[in-house]
């Protein structure tokens, strides 16, 4: 059953360090520590019990049972992006691999009285965000790569009537198998020729997707003033400024939005961030002529 949407979301507390989670399918992961929290969930390294490593190559995220944002990331990854999926998608598209991490189960823990959601994914390295933040804005070449790497992201999840709902800098991330090739996009002084898109990046985060088209009917577009100016207000679509459901055109323009902000260091609405109303007129005053 889905959890009540009305509910406050609550951080949980937090799990201990070891303890051993059983997930649907009967495998068991032992939880390490803890590397991350939003304002909902946390995020902890964690090893399978059947191949201890000390270099984990797994994360488990948690929540309580009632919250939303991971129960909707998990039937995202069970309806649309199951490892075969992704596979048979590659080889058809004739990709080197697809920026959409990998889900490894998922399942319903206690502690405390209380029940925690639970999914396992792969581990993935530093976010686009904190290496803008270390050198500032891209190379031409590596914003047009990332575009590129987005869209082939964008047109799988699409094609599976889901939107992503939240593209940002933060929600990107470099792959962690590779450590040594992205070495040198964080430290790009020392070597001039190195560029982002050696690295393999990803887009996570699929706890605000939108299913746009459940089994072939798309949503009806319809204003809702209540619900407008969800979402990263710099790069939020005008959408979704409007209470419009999301759409594939709000994933697109808000790429379009990431895009600008890597290449030029800002946006023209950003010193109007406290002025929602103000940064939808700005979008539609800058907005591009759609044919």
């Amino acid at each position: 059953m889905p959890p009540r949407r009305n509910e406050k979301y609550k951080l949980p507390v937090p799990l201990p360090e070891g303890k051993v989670l059983d997930d649907m399918e009967g495998k068991q992961w032992v939880l390490g520590k803890m590397i991350g929290s939003g304002g909902f969930g946390l995020i902890y390294l964690a090893f399978p019990t059947n191949k201890p490593d000390k270099d984990a190559r797994h994360v488990i995220k948690v929540e309580y049972q009632e919250n939303g944002p991971l129960f909707s990331e998990l039937k995202f990854y069970q309806r649309a992006a199951k490892k075969d999926y992704i596979k048979n998608w590659i080889e058809l598209k004739q990709l080197d691999y697809l920026g959409i991490p990998l889900f490894y189960g998922s399942g319903i823990t206690e502690f405390k009285g209380r029940s925690y959601r639970f999914m396992v994914m792969e581990r993935l390295g530093i976010d686009l965000q904190k290496i803008s933040d270390q050198n500032g804005t891209f190379k031409k070449s590596t914003v047009l790569q990332l575009g590129i790497r987005m869209l082939d992201v964008l047109e799988y999840i699409h094609e599976n009537e889901y939107v992503h709902g939240d593209i940002k800098a933060a929600n990107l991330l470099l792959g962690y198998r590779h450590p040594d090739r992205n070495n040198c996009m964080l430290h790009p002084s020392e070597n001039r020729h190195c560029r982002l898109f050696t690295a393999q990046v990803y887009l996570a985060d699929y706890g605000l997707c939108y299913r746009y088209c459940p089994n072939g009917n798309h949503k009806q577009y319809q204003e809702n003033p209540r619900k407008g100016h969800n979402g990263t207000i710099e790069f939020t679509s005008v959408d979704a400024h409007k209470g419009v459901a999301l759409s594939r055109r709000s994933d697109l323009e808000t790429l379009g939005y990431c895009l600008l902000r890597w290449l030029c260091g800002s946006l023209p609405w950003e010193r109007s961030l406290r002025d929602p109303a103000a940064v939808q007129a700005a979008k539609t005053k800058y907005a591009w002529p759609v044919g």
